[in-house]
Protein backbone atom coordinates (compact mmCIF):
# COMPACT_ATOMS: atom_id res chain seq x y z
CA UNK A 1 0.00 0.00 0.00
CA UNK A 2 1.27 3.50 -0.83
CA UNK A 3 1.80 5.44 2.38
CA UNK A 4 2.35 9.00 3.57
CA UNK A 5 2.48 8.25 7.28
CA UNK A 6 4.33 10.96 9.14
CA UNK A 7 4.17 13.39 6.22
CA UNK A 8 2.54 16.80 6.18
CA UNK A 9 0.74 17.73 2.97
CA UNK A 10 -0.72 21.00 1.73
CA UNK A 11 -3.45 20.75 -0.91
CA UNK A 12 -4.72 23.81 -2.76
CA UNK A 13 -8.15 23.71 -4.38
CA UNK A 14 -9.11 21.23 -1.67
CA UNK A 15 -12.72 22.36 -1.42
CA UNK A 16 -14.11 20.32 -4.34
CA UNK A 17 -13.34 17.98 -7.23
CA UNK A 18 -9.80 16.66 -7.67
CA UNK A 19 -8.46 18.77 -4.81
CA UNK A 20 -10.93 17.34 -2.29
CA UNK A 21 -10.30 13.80 -3.56
CA UNK A 22 -6.54 14.35 -3.33
CA UNK A 23 -6.78 15.58 0.24
CA UNK A 24 -8.83 12.52 1.14
CA UNK A 25 -6.37 10.17 -0.58
CA UNK A 26 -3.43 11.76 1.24
CA UNK A 27 -5.23 11.50 4.59
CA UNK A 28 -6.17 7.87 3.90
CA UNK A 29 -2.47 7.23 3.26
CA UNK A 30 -1.58 8.62 6.67
CA UNK A 31 -0.67 12.24 5.98
CA UNK A 32 -1.67 15.23 8.08
CA UNK A 33 -3.30 17.57 5.59
CA UNK A 34 -3.70 21.33 5.37
CA UNK A 35 -6.68 22.21 3.19
CA UNK A 36 -6.77 25.43 1.24
CA UNK A 37 -9.32 26.95 -1.10
CA UNK A 38 -11.86 29.76 -1.34
CA UNK A 39 -15.02 28.02 -0.11
CA UNK A 40 -15.48 27.69 3.65
CA UNK A 41 -18.34 25.22 3.17
CA UNK A 42 -16.31 23.13 0.76
CA UNK A 43 -13.30 23.05 3.06
CA UNK A 44 -15.45 22.03 6.03
CA UNK A 45 -17.04 19.26 3.97
CA UNK A 46 -13.63 17.90 3.00
CA UNK A 47 -12.36 18.16 6.58
CA UNK A 48 -15.46 16.38 7.88
CA UNK A 49 -15.02 13.52 5.40
CA UNK A 50 -11.37 13.16 6.40
CA UNK A 51 -12.21 13.25 10.12
CA UNK A 52 -14.73 10.46 9.55
CA UNK A 53 -11.89 8.14 8.57
CA UNK A 54 -9.64 9.29 11.40
CA UNK A 55 -7.59 11.85 9.49
CA UNK A 56 -6.05 15.01 10.89
CA UNK A 57 -6.58 18.29 9.01
CA UNK A 58 -6.29 22.03 9.31
CA UNK A 59 -7.93 24.67 7.11
CA UNK A 60 -6.52 27.94 5.82
CA UNK A 61 -8.65 29.72 3.26
CA UNK A 62 -7.29 32.36 0.93
CA UNK A 63 -6.13 33.40 -2.51
CA UNK A 64 -3.24 31.36 -3.92
CA UNK A 65 -2.63 33.99 -6.59
CA UNK A 66 -1.33 36.20 -3.75
CA UNK A 67 2.33 35.40 -2.96
CA UNK A 68 1.97 36.64 0.61
CA UNK A 69 -0.85 34.19 1.23
CA UNK A 70 1.19 31.35 -0.28
CA UNK A 71 4.09 32.10 2.08
CA UNK A 72 1.66 32.25 5.00
CA UNK A 73 0.00 28.96 4.04
CA UNK A 74 3.31 27.08 4.02
CA UNK A 75 4.28 28.72 7.32
CA UNK A 76 0.89 27.72 8.78
CA UNK A 77 1.47 24.06 7.81
CA UNK A 78 4.92 24.11 9.39
CA UNK A 79 3.59 25.72 12.58
CA UNK A 80 0.59 23.40 12.92
CA UNK A 81 2.28 20.12 12.01
CA UNK A 82 6.03 20.80 12.23
CA UNK A 83 6.97 20.57 8.54
CA UNK A 84 5.76 20.54 4.96
CA UNK A 85 6.66 17.38 3.06
CA UNK A 86 4.14 17.36 0.21
CA UNK A 87 2.51 20.12 -1.83
CA UNK A 88 -0.31 19.41 -4.26
CA UNK A 89 -1.08 22.41 -6.46
CA UNK A 90 -4.62 21.61 -7.58
CA UNK A 91 -6.40 24.99 -7.67
CA UNK A 92 -7.42 25.87 -11.20
CA UNK A 93 -9.84 27.58 -13.56
CA UNK A 94 -10.86 27.34 -17.22
CA UNK A 95 -12.06 29.72 -19.93
CA UNK A 96 -13.73 28.48 -23.10
CA UNK A 97 -13.67 30.23 -26.46
CA UNK A 98 -11.11 31.00 -29.17
CA UNK A 99 -8.75 33.97 -28.93
CA UNK A 100 -11.34 36.38 -30.33
CA UNK A 101 -13.85 35.27 -27.70
CA UNK A 102 -11.41 35.38 -24.76
CA UNK A 103 -11.31 38.68 -22.89
CA UNK A 104 -8.21 40.24 -21.38
CA UNK A 105 -9.53 39.56 -17.89
CA UNK A 106 -10.23 35.90 -18.72
CA UNK A 107 -6.71 35.46 -20.13
CA UNK A 108 -5.12 37.01 -17.05
CA UNK A 109 -7.36 35.01 -14.72
CA UNK A 110 -6.21 31.74 -16.30
CA UNK A 111 -2.58 32.77 -15.92
CA UNK A 112 -3.02 33.94 -12.34
CA UNK A 113 -4.93 30.93 -11.06
CA UNK A 114 -3.29 28.19 -13.12
CA UNK A 115 0.31 29.43 -13.34
CA UNK A 116 1.05 32.17 -10.80
CA UNK A 117 -0.38 30.10 -7.95
CA UNK A 118 1.80 27.12 -8.85
CA UNK A 119 4.89 29.33 -8.98
CA UNK A 120 4.15 31.13 -5.71
CA UNK A 121 3.16 27.99 -3.79
CA UNK A 122 6.09 25.98 -5.13
CA UNK A 123 8.56 28.75 -4.29
CA UNK A 124 7.27 28.90 -0.70
CA UNK A 125 7.32 25.12 -0.36
CA UNK A 126 10.82 24.70 -1.80
CA UNK A 127 12.18 27.31 0.59
CA UNK A 128 10.65 25.45 3.55
CA UNK A 129 11.71 22.01 2.31
CA UNK A 130 15.25 23.26 1.76
CA UNK A 131 15.39 24.62 5.31
CA UNK A 132 14.11 21.31 6.68
CA UNK A 133 16.84 19.49 4.78
CA UNK A 134 14.74 16.37 4.32
CA UNK A 135 13.54 16.93 0.75
CA UNK A 136 9.91 16.72 -0.26
CA UNK A 137 7.54 16.33 -3.17
CA UNK A 138 5.45 18.73 -5.22
CA UNK A 139 2.72 17.58 -7.58
CA UNK A 140 1.26 20.15 -9.96
CA UNK A 141 -2.09 19.56 -11.62
CA UNK A 142 -1.58 20.36 -15.30
CA UNK A 143 -3.67 18.88 -18.14
CA UNK A 144 -3.33 16.69 -21.20
CA UNK A 145 -4.20 19.78 -23.27
CA UNK A 146 -1.10 21.39 -21.84
CA UNK A 147 0.79 18.69 -23.77
CA UNK A 148 -1.10 18.48 -27.07
CA UNK A 149 -3.41 21.51 -27.13
CA UNK A 150 -7.10 21.68 -27.90
CA UNK A 151 -9.33 23.94 -29.97
CA UNK A 152 -11.49 26.42 -28.10
CA UNK A 153 -9.23 26.57 -25.04
CA UNK A 154 -6.25 28.83 -25.86
CA UNK A 155 -6.00 30.46 -22.43
CA UNK A 156 -6.38 27.18 -20.57
CA UNK A 157 -3.97 25.30 -22.85
CA UNK A 158 -1.34 28.03 -22.59
CA UNK A 159 -1.59 28.11 -18.81
CA UNK A 160 -1.37 24.34 -18.41
CA UNK A 161 1.49 24.13 -20.92
CA UNK A 162 3.28 26.67 -18.75
CA UNK A 163 2.70 24.47 -15.71
CA UNK A 164 4.28 21.50 -17.51
CA UNK A 165 7.48 23.40 -18.36
CA UNK A 166 7.60 25.16 -14.99
CA UNK A 167 7.45 21.70 -13.41
CA UNK A 168 10.33 20.40 -15.51
CA UNK A 169 12.51 23.45 -14.84
CA UNK A 170 11.91 23.31 -11.07
CA UNK A 171 12.56 19.56 -11.03
CA UNK A 172 15.99 20.12 -12.58
CA UNK A 173 16.80 22.94 -10.18
CA UNK A 174 15.95 21.01 -7.02
CA UNK A 175 16.59 17.31 -7.76
CA UNK A 176 19.96 17.36 -5.97
CA UNK A 177 18.21 18.68 -2.85
CA UNK A 178 15.91 15.66 -2.75
CA UNK A 179 12.89 17.68 -3.79
CA UNK A 180 10.91 15.89 -6.51
CA UNK A 181 8.52 17.91 -8.66
CA UNK A 182 6.10 16.34 -11.12
CA UNK A 183 2.96 17.25 -13.05
CA UNK A 184 -0.18 15.19 -13.46
CA UNK A 185 -2.00 15.77 -16.75
CA UNK A 186 -5.60 14.52 -16.65
CA UNK A 187 -8.02 14.78 -19.49
CA UNK A 188 -11.76 15.12 -18.93
CA UNK A 189 -12.71 14.33 -15.33
CA UNK A 190 -16.18 14.16 -13.78
CA UNK A 191 -15.96 17.47 -11.88
CA UNK A 192 -17.88 20.76 -12.04
CA UNK A 193 -15.01 22.22 -14.11
CA UNK A 194 -15.80 19.86 -16.99
CA UNK A 195 -19.16 21.44 -17.69
CA UNK A 196 -18.39 24.98 -16.56
CA UNK A 197 -18.22 27.79 -19.09
CA UNK A 198 -20.36 26.08 -21.70
CA UNK A 199 -22.77 29.01 -21.82
CA UNK A 200 -20.41 30.19 -24.56
CA UNK A 201 -20.65 26.95 -26.53
CA UNK A 202 -24.36 26.36 -26.04
CA UNK A 203 -23.78 22.69 -25.20
CA UNK A 204 -25.70 20.93 -22.45
CA UNK A 205 -23.87 18.91 -19.77
CA UNK A 206 -25.01 15.68 -21.45
CA UNK A 207 -23.59 16.87 -24.76
CA UNK A 208 -20.31 17.83 -23.06
CA UNK A 209 -19.98 14.37 -21.53
CA UNK A 210 -20.83 12.64 -24.79
CA UNK A 211 -18.34 14.63 -26.85
CA UNK A 212 -15.56 14.05 -24.34
CA UNK A 213 -16.24 10.33 -24.12
CA UNK A 214 -16.14 10.10 -27.91
CA UNK A 215 -12.58 11.45 -27.90
CA UNK A 216 -11.23 9.13 -25.21
CA UNK A 217 -9.91 5.76 -26.46
CA UNK A 218 -10.99 4.06 -23.23
CA UNK A 219 -14.48 5.49 -23.75
CA UNK A 220 -15.11 6.75 -20.25
CA UNK A 221 -14.60 9.77 -18.00
CA UNK A 222 -12.84 9.07 -14.68
CA UNK A 223 -13.85 10.24 -11.23
CA UNK A 224 -11.79 12.67 -9.16
CA UNK A 225 -10.91 9.77 -6.87
CA UNK A 226 -9.25 7.96 -9.75
CA UNK A 227 -7.08 10.99 -10.50
CA UNK A 228 -6.24 11.32 -6.80
CA UNK A 229 -4.67 7.85 -6.85
CA UNK A 230 -2.08 9.11 -9.33
CA UNK A 231 -1.57 12.27 -7.27
CA UNK A 232 -0.83 10.02 -4.31
CA UNK A 233 1.61 7.92 -6.34
CA UNK A 234 3.61 10.99 -7.40
CA UNK A 235 3.56 12.39 -3.85
CA UNK A 236 4.79 9.18 -2.23
CA UNK A 237 7.99 7.16 -2.09
CA UNK A 238 6.42 4.76 -4.60
CA UNK A 239 7.68 7.23 -7.23
CA UNK A 240 11.01 7.86 -5.47
CA UNK A 241 13.08 8.07 -8.70
CA UNK A 242 10.50 10.07 -10.65
CA UNK A 243 10.96 13.81 -11.12
CA UNK A 244 10.30 16.26 -13.93
CA UNK A 245 7.56 14.07 -15.41
CA UNK A 246 4.31 15.26 -16.99
CA UNK A 247 2.14 12.15 -16.58
CA UNK A 248 -0.97 11.92 -18.78
CA UNK A 249 -3.94 10.22 -17.15
CA UNK A 250 -6.51 10.49 -19.91
CA UNK A 251 -7.52 7.05 -21.14
CA UNK A 252 -5.14 7.25 -24.10
CA UNK A 253 -6.14 10.68 -25.46
CA UNK A 254 -2.61 12.03 -26.02
CA UNK A 255 -1.48 8.72 -27.51
CA UNK A 256 -3.87 9.05 -30.43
Amino acid sequence: MIGLTGRVAVVTGATSGIGAATAMAFADAGAQVVLSGRSSAGAEATATAIAAVGGDTRIMLGDVTDPSFCDALVAFASTEFGSIDVLANVAGTITRGDVTETTDSEWHQNMRVNVDSVFFMSRAAVRAMRTQGSGGTIVNLASNVGIVGSGGLPAYCASKGAVVLLTKAMALDHAAEGIRINALCPGAVDTPLLVSGHEKTGRTPDEVFASNIAGIPEGRIPSPEEIAKSMLYLASDASSHVTGVALPIDGGYVAG
